[in-house]
């Protein structure tokens, strides 16, 4: 999965797609994790990371990673590897 090239992030959380106009506030964590996706880190290395940092075991991270990742898709902001 990587992240759609025009997508904008800013160090705040700020999300902007300029395709659509659509815009998007992250948390800490969710900002976290797509910089990890736009570094091109895959599902096993973004798992791995986040749960060594925070206090999170990784069934529930991996239920919340793919909710996470499911909105990402949704709202356009990324795409399979081809």
């Amino acid at each position: 999965m990587i992240l759609k090239k025009n997508v904008a992030i800013s160090e705040s959380g700020f999300v902007f797609d300029p395709t659509t106009g659509d815009s998007f506030s992250l948390n800490p964590v969710g900002q976290e994790i797509l910089e990890l996706i736009k570094q091109g880190k895959n599902q096993n290395e973004i798992t791995g990371l986040i749960i060594s940092k925070y206090d999170v075991d990784q069934n529930s991270f991996e239920r919340y990673f793919i909710d996470f990742l499911s909105t990402l898709k949704q709202m356009q902001l990324v795409e399979e590897h081809e």
